[in-house]
């Protein structure tokens, strides 16, 4: 077993009723509100069980978080928002995965798009083209401490998302 679990998820889709909603505030639409419980017991199914859960602190991130957290029954209270992770690029998701706590070995941190496309494909070269709503990069690591992790290649990797009919996460590595 990989020394270091992370576990990557985009926000569920979020709702576009209200135009003049600043975009952090954005709530889940009833498809969002669907597709969290559906991936949260996908993740139940494989045993995902982390140690740390951090969000961005945009409300259809926490939204997502809080449900998925629900169905894996990891405690909502110990979900930790972070305003870093609003709209992170590589840069900003390589300082936070680096300063994580090595006592934790899995850690799963809800964010958004491009970001996390952009690592999957330009840092861990995985063949994703898109990580979509409610996407789930569930990655394994050889390495030590999280400050290895961003710069060194997974050992494993899997990719689920809603509309895979499969209910199995692909193999990507």
């Amino acid at each position: 077993m990989p020394d270091k679990q992370l576990i990557l998820i985009r926000h569920a889709k979020s709702s576009w009723d209200d135009i003049e909603l600043d975009d952090h505030e954005r709530p889940l639409n009833d498809r969002g509100e669907s597709n969290g419980p559906m991936m949260g017991q996908r993740l139940k199914k494989l045993g995902v069980n982390p140690d740390k859960v951090f969000t961005s602190s945009a409300v259809r991130a926490v939204s997502t978080a809080q449900i998925v957290c629900e169905e894996i029954e990891f405690s909502g209270e110990y979900i930790i928002p972070r305003r870093v992770l609003y709209h992170a690029d590589v840069s900003t998701w390589s300082d936070f995965i680096s300063e994580l706590d090595d006592s934790w070995n899995a850690v799963m941190i809800f964010g958004h798009n491009p970001g996390l496309t952009e690592l999957a494909i330009d840092i861990w070269q995985l063949s994703v083209s898109n990580v979509p709503t409610c996407g789930v990069l569930l990655l394994g690591f050889d390495a030590g401490s999280w400050e290895k992790v961003f710069f060194s290649q997974p050992v494993r990797a899997c990719f689920d998302y809603p509309k895979n009919k499969s209910g199995l996460p692909e193999v990507l590595r």
